[in-house]
């Protein structure tokens, strides 16, 4: 029952993951909404609402191991997990143009949550401080790209192509979203009530389990839209929603979460998860801004260093 518990809470949010994204792209497109705003807003936050659900749900059921970890641990397999296997698939070109603004917000949005950590937790307050540097981070990308056009912008708009819809009427694509996101809430209940049964049953810690299991699970969208931008030719899409994705998780996921209910930084990730995410962000800023390219042999190198983080934590737990 516990299997059946887990692999069906991570195939109802990856199947709702994609119905949500697929279905809000189809009801835009239907509406007339440019690709740009597409790209910036539905794409993003669609393939990150596995976690945010997810978090939310953790958090109210007193986990904040698993709410804050599953933040942290996506963010981490993120860069060196998904971004790894992507540039295995074929080497990411970065264009400059197009990497500075949003390297540059990923690398303070990260930074951000070392004082958080630090401080112990985040309230509403905070939470709402948060959201709203999403809100103005969007607002602000999308009247500089719409007025001046940038290499950004075309980016933006390309991250739409993989979850390019099949041509639903309008209340069809409705339902179809509608749809998706009960899924989610589904397979965020039966996910995070699987984590704490194999934390309680095996004495893993529910920090642990938030990190692995309910990071990758809740991944799984950001996945599958990287390795598809990446089979397409389409690299740079998949850096872009690796991006995009880690930006949403920070503000966007664990400020929406405090809003609902404050959070507790958990020790244990402050003491050494934190720094694996803002080392990963840092290794993959540096290889992209080394000759604009992350190739092969970066890819392996962030594969290789995800399988030593969670190597150490199966150690420690």
């Amino acid at each position: 029952m516990l299997l059946l518990e887990l692999v069906g809470g991570f195939v109802l949010l990856l199947a709702g993951g994609e119905a949500l994204v697929r279905g809000s792209v189809s009801v835009a497109r239907r509406l007339g909404v440019a690709p740009l705003v597409i790209g910036l807003t539905l794409v993003g936050f669609g393939t990150s609402t596995p976690e945010l659900v997810t978090s939310i749900e953790a958090a109210l059921k007193g986990s904040p191991g698993i709410a804050v970890g599953n933040i942290v641990g996506s963010n981490i397999a993120n860069v060196l997990l998904i971004l790894g296997a992507a540039a295995l698939i074929r080497p990411i070109a970065c264009d400059p143009r197009a990497f500075y603004r949003d390297g540059t917000v990923l690398a303070a949005a990260t930074l951000v949550c070392v004082p958080i950590a630090l401080l112990g937790g985040l309230g509403r307050f905070g939470g709402l401080v948060l959201v709203g540097l999403l809100i103005a981070y969007i607002a602000g990308t999308y009247f500089a790209e719409r007025t001046g056009g940038s290499a950004s912008a075309d980016l933006h708009t390309r991250e739409a192509d993989p979850a390019e819809p099949a041509h639903f009427s309008l209340p069809v694509g409705l339902v179809v979203a509608l749809g998706g996101l009960g899924l989610i809430v589904f397979g965020a209940q039966l996910l995070v009530g699987g984590a704490v049964t194999v934390a309680r049953d095996f004495g893993v810690s529910e920090t642990i389990v938030g990190l692995t299991l309910v990071a990758v699970g809740t991944s799984l969208p950001e996945l599958m839209t990287s390795v598809v931008a990446s089979l397409r030719g389409q690299s740079d899409v998949a850096l872009g929603n690796v991006i995009g994705s880690n930006i949403y998780n920070i503000l966007g996921i664990l400020g929406g979460t405090a809003v609902v209910t404050p959070l507790t930084f958990p020790p244990e990730i402050a003491a050494l998860d934190l720094w694996v995410m803002v080392a990963a962000t840092a290794l993959v800023i540096a290889f992209a801004i080394t000759g604009w390219r992350v190739g092969r042999r970066e890819g392996a190198v962030l594969l290789l260093a995800y399988g030593g983080y969670v190597a150490w934590l199966a150690t420690g737990a």
